[in-house]
């Protein structure tokens, strides 16, 4: 689990496939099933943190009252 805390968004989206299509295969026993839907949960959300994070940092450019381009913290809303 330390080494999930570490990996990328990348490589923890493609574990979560890896998982999901374990899971949709349903070749696994029961007891592994439950042990993968546990690992599947806690990537997404890692990777939900990740992206939230993301969001955060992403600027958008708007307008100033003097016309030159404003950095402004990115909230999700259009003006």
């Amino acid at each position: 689990m330390a080494e999930q805390q570490e990996a990328s968004f990348e490589v923890s989206l493609k574990r979560l496939e890896e998982v999901v299509a374990a899971l949709e295969k349903g070749d696994v026993s029961l007891n592994e099933s439950m042990t993968m839907f546990e690992e599947g949960t806690a990537l997404i959300r890692r990777c939900s943190t990740m992206l939230d994070q993301a969001e955060q940092q992403v600027l958008r450019l708007k307008k100033g009252t003097d016309g030159a381009p404003q950095e402004l913290p990115f909230d999700g809303a259009e003006d």
